[in-house]
């Protein structure tokens, strides 16, 4: 089966999934970033479906970008003008063409945390 790209985001602040939240999804040339998909979490705090499916999914590097600012202000987490954590981007490399690759985020107001999941 063709390799492909899952991500989902769990609020460990109030130990639930962060729905509502947006995702970029941009593929890294060098200095060049290009955006390839955008998404926001479902309830359960995955996206419907896999943000770089089998059809689409090529090695390489590439950069999830995680607004928690936006989620984080609409869920009464985080106050003041100016936000400890807002956008978060996550860089990784896929060099296997046939796996699965899933990159959750745990996020909390003052911290995050990811790893390579299955």
């Amino acid at each position: 089966m063709p390799g492909y790209l899952t991500t989902h985001v769990l609020d460990t602040a109030t130990g639930a999934p962060a729905a509502g939240l947006r995702i970029t999804l941009y593929r890294v040339s060098g200095n060049s970033h290009r955006k390839i998909a955008e998404v926001e979490t479902n309830a359960d705090g995955r996206t419907d479906a896999p943000i770089l499916p089998p059809g689409a999914f090529k090695t390489g590097t590439y950069e999830l970008v995680f607004f928690a600012g936006d989620y984080l202000k609409r869920a009464g987490l985080a106050g003041g003008e100016v936000l400890f954590l807002d956008q978060i981007p996550i860089r990784f490399g896929m060099d296997d063409p046939e796996a699965h690759y899933h990159v959750p985020l745990l996020l909390s107001p003052y911290g995050y945390s990811t790893y390579r999941g299955s």
